[in-house]
């Protein structure tokens, strides 16, 4: 593809493929490059179906802010692994369902930070911090987080096809109740998790291909490992889904197998500690 100056970082590795801009491919978009259309390719030959489970986790994470935004009252985001910028971001959808909601972004590609630097530069409610979910305090100490967050008011936590990426080693556990210590009731958690229940084959064979073409790992996981996530959190309808079945916009959005999708969701609302 040819380089274009305006969006990609200096001195930026270009040989490795990187899970965001991997994502960014099968979506359709450009901020990718040989590499990553590689791997995208690979991992396509291993799940032809990826493509449609991109599109459906974008689709759900749509639907998930304007919930939170349009009825639970939410006006405070904070998405990490936030990932390229594409179409219908998270600050579009809650902005447009409650104008002056604030959004803080977080995410570790140099081209993901890049790009929505220059897509937020004139957005006074949202805002990209460069940052690890491995390390959750410094993402809530981050001065941008600090500016738009009030954590003494509700905030939705989105994190959305990114535990997947946090292996065990990592302690997701860990970096779960450290963000959620810092949410106040009635605030919510947002997951889309890889599941392997479906197709434990498959997900073998995916985790292989994945760890031979992209940088970093992937561990897809049982329902039960990542209903554990939301510890702390209740559920709100339906549950924890596949993700066609979450809240769709219409009931002929759902697919008769809804498992192809091997991605469960969810939303959960902190419980009172009182």
């Amino acid at each position: 593809m040819t380089v274009e100056p305006g969006w990609v970082p200096p001195g930026i590795d270009t040989d490795k493929a990187n899970i965001a801009r991997v994502y960014d491919y099968w979506l359709g978009g450009v901020h990718n490059f040989r590499a990553d259309q590689d791997a995208a390719r690979a991992l396509i030959a291993v799940e032809p179906n990826v493509r449609a489970i991109t599109r459906a986790n974008r689709a759900f994470l749509g639907r998930a802010v304007r919930f939170l935004a349009a009825e639970a009252g939410i006006r405070q985001f904070l998405d990490i692994g936030s990932g390229i910028p594409t179409e219908r971001n998270v600050h579009e959808v809650a902005q447009e369902a409650a104008p002056g909601s604030r959004v803080v972004y977080a995410d570790i590609d140099d081209v993901a930070v890049a790009h929505s630097r220059l897509i937020l530069a004139d957005n006074p409610d949202a805002a990209i911090i460069h940052a690890d979910l491995r390390e959750p305090e410094k993402i809530l100490a981050a001065p941008e987080t600090r500016l738009l967050i009030d954590f003494r008011q509700p905030v939705a936590l989105l994190l959305v096809a990114v535990l997947h990426f946090i292996p065990d080693s990592d302690d997701p556990a860990r970096i779960l109740a450290t963000l959620r210590d810092a949410l106040a009731p009635g605030s919510y958690l947002v997951i889309c998790h890889a599941c392997r229940d479906a197709r434990p084959g498959f997900a073998s064979s995916a985790e292989a291909a994945y760890r031979s073409r992209v940088a970093g790992q992937v561990c897809m996981r049982t329902r039960e490992e990542i209903a554990r996530f939301f510890d702390g959190f209740e559920l709100v309808a339906p549950g924890l889904v596949y993700l066609p079945q979450w809240r769709p916009d219409s009931p002929e959005d759902i697919p008769g197998d809804p498992a192809k999708f091997w991605a469960l969701a969810g939303v959960g609302r902190r419980r009172d500690t009182a």
